[in-house]
C-alpha cells in the first residue's frame, strides 16, 4: 500500500465547503490507525501540491494544521473563503474551529467502495 498517494487521492475528494478529519482520511485509506500519518504527509509535502490541506481538520473539528500554512490564519481565511464557518475555539488555547456535524464532509458507503477500487486498480 502506498498510503501517501491513497491519502492524496482522498483529499482531493474534500468537497468545497466541506471538512474532513485526519481520521476519517486514514479511514478511507483503508488504515484507520494512521490518522497521525495523514498530518505527517500534510505537513511534509508528501501528498503534493494540489491537496485542499486546508480542509483537514481534527476530530473535533479544530484546525490544527496553522504551522503548516504560509501564515497562523491561512486555513481559517481559506475556509471562510468557500463558506465555511470558523469560530474561536471552545475550550483551552486560542485557534479556530469548525463544527463537523455542519461541516463535515460524509463521504456514502458508494464513494468509499470506489475508492477501494480505484486504490486496487492502481497498485497502491
Amino acid at each position: 500500500m502506498d498510503f501517501y498517494k491513497r491519502a492524496a487521492i482522498v483529499c482531493a475528494r474534500i468537497p468545497e465547503g466541506k471538512t474532513a478529519s485526519y481520521g476519517q482520511i486514514a479511514l478511507l485509506c483503508g488504515a484507520p490507525s494512521h490518522a497521525r500519518q495523514v498530518g505527517y504527509g500534510l505537513r511534509q509535502g508528501l501528498l503534493g501540491p494540489e491537496v485542499p490541506a486546508h480542509r483537514v481538520v481534527n476530530a473535533a473539528g479544530v484546525l490544527s494544521g496553522a504551522a503548516s500554512f504560509e501564515t497562523y490564519d491561512m486555513q481559517k481565511l481559506l475556509l471562510e473563503g468557500e463558506g465555511v464557518e470558523v469560530s474561536p475555539r471552545e475550550g483551552a488555547g486560542p485557534g479556530w474551529q469548525v463544527d463537523p456535524k455542519r461541516w463535515g464532509w460524509r463521504p456514502s458507503l458508494k464513494e468509499a467502495e470506489e475508492l477501494r477500487a480505484l486504490f486496487e486498480q492502481m497498485g497502491i
